[in-house]
C-alpha cells in the first residue's frame, strides 16, 4: 500500500470547499489509482481524525485554446471527506 503522502496530493482551497468545511467536509486532490479505503486510512493516520464518509470524483480536463492549437490539462481525482462530529483539521482551515 502507498504511503499517506503519496495518496493525499494536496487540499483544495476554493470558495466551495471552504463552505463545505463548516459542515465537516474537506476536499483533497488524491492519487488517481487510490480507492476510498486507502484515502480513508491516509486521512485518519495523517490528520488523526475519524472519517465517516468519502465521495471520490474523477475530474477530466477541458480543451484550452492556445496559439499552437488545443491543449488538454491533466486528469485528476478529488475526494470529499466527511469527518465525524467533533473532529476538524486545523492545518487546512483558512480564516
Amino acid at each position: 500500500m502507498a504511503k499517506n503522502r503519496e495518496i493525499l496530493i494536496s487540499p483544495v482551497i476554493s470558495e466551495k470547499s471552504l463552505m463545505n468545511q463548516e459542515s465537516g467536509i474537506y476536499t483533497f486532490i488524491v492519487d488517481k489509482l487510490s480507492n476510498k479505503k486507502e484515502i480513508q486510512v491516509a486521512v485518519e493516520e495523517f490528520f488523526k481524525v475519524k472519517v465517516t464518509r468519502i465521495h471520490s470524483v474523477k475530474v477530466y480536463p477541458h480543451k484550452k485554446r492556445t496559439r499552437a492549437g488545443y491543449v488538454l490539462g491533466k486528469t485528476m481525482k478529488k475526494a470529499y471527506v466527511q469527518l465525524e462530529k467533533g473532529y476538524e483539521i486545523e492545518s487546512i482551515k483558512v480564516s
